[in-house]
């Protein structure tokens, strides 16, 4: 057994991410969707430890309400333990404590920030030594958002939103977040954009693929350019679901220190670009004082990372 193998305890803290461009293609016969995805992580984060145990077990809690969370093997970060485990052949277990601080069902990848955590955790525990290359296609197997919270930083996301090639992002970008109590299945949104399509006799054409403009506003750490190219083709479908949403931007909106505002991916969390961290402090009070429980959070920042004692 390995010295790494001997480790009494891992802590591994994740990023939430947004979708800062998100184009989705036309719906494929094994019912999911290529995309085109702009990701940026954002200071929003999962702290995820992992102890040693002859089982797979995990205990969920956070600064957001977790109760939809499950406990069992469909969460997403056991599942991940689970496969670390079988494909290196390690024959004991883990328990996960998972404390949650991104928006559960919000649109923010909180669930696959977990799980992204949960593999370098248990690789780091159990002296696995997988190397990132391995642990990003494990994490390919879980869900198209897990590469990215391994990765962190900015990157474009191409097929299933899994194929990743980091983009060059110069300076902060500075967002006002604001969560709902309610969460948004992802499914059910794409769904119902491929109803809406249907309605309306829109189908996309071509592969998806991430506006210039967005590359060239990141690479300049321009957040005004920035603001003029966001695009987020569930949103649509995200505020025919969540009409109360509409009321949310428009306010946003209104306020001079916004410069853009968009559903994060499937929703129904809505962030706010901003031009610098007092802006941003200025819109934090607006919304706050509208009634709404908004938070300052900026990007990018790094991906999974273990957090020494």
């Amino acid at each position: 057994m390995s010295e790494a193998a001997l480790l009494p305890r891992v802590h591994v803290r994740a990023p939430g991410k947004l979708n800062v461009f998100f184009e989705v293609g036309a719906v494929q016969d094994d019912g999911y969707h290529d995309v085109a995805s702009a990701y940026q992580a954002v200071s929003l984060f999962e702290d995820v430890w992992a102890t040693p145990s002859d089982d797979f077990t995990i205990e969920i809690s956070g600064t957001v309400d977790v109760s939809g969370v499950p406990a069992d093997d469909r969460n997403l970060a056991l599942r991940a333990a689970r496969l670390l485990a079988s494909t290196t052949g390690h024959p004991g277990g883990v328990h996960l404590d998972v404390v949650k601080h991104v928006p559960v069902a919000g649109g923010m990848g909180g669930g696959s920030a977990d799980a992204a955590a949960a593999l370098v955790a248990c690789d780091a525990l159990w002296g696995t030594h997988l190397g990132s290359a391995r642990l990003h296609r494990l994490a390919a197997r879980l869900g198209a958002d897990v590469p990215f919270a391994l990765l962190g930083g900015t990157a474009i996301g191409t097929g299933r939103g899994d194929q990743l090639s980091p983009a060059l992002a110069k300076g902060r970008f500075d967002w006002i977040i604001v969560t709902s109590d309610r969460g948004l299945s992802t499914p059910d949104v794409y769904r119902h954009l491929d109803e809406m399509r249907a309605r309306t006799d829109i189908t996309p054409s071509g592969t998806p693929d991430v506006d210039r403009g967005v590359l060239e506003a990141l690479r300049a750490g321009d957040p005004v350019r920035l603001a003029a190219v966001v695009q987020n083709d569930l949103q649509a479908a995200t505020l025919s679901l969540r009409p109360d949403l509409r009321e949310l931007l428009e306010t946003g909106d209104a306020s001079p220190s916004a410069l853009a505002g968009m559903v994060s991916g499937s929703g129904p969390t809505v962030a706010f670009l901003a031009d610098d961290p007092e802006s941003a402090l200025d819109l934090q009070v607006t919304l706050t004082a509208a009634g709404y429980e908004a938070f300052h959070v900026h990007g990018p920042v790094p991906g999974a990372r273990i957090i020494t004692p």
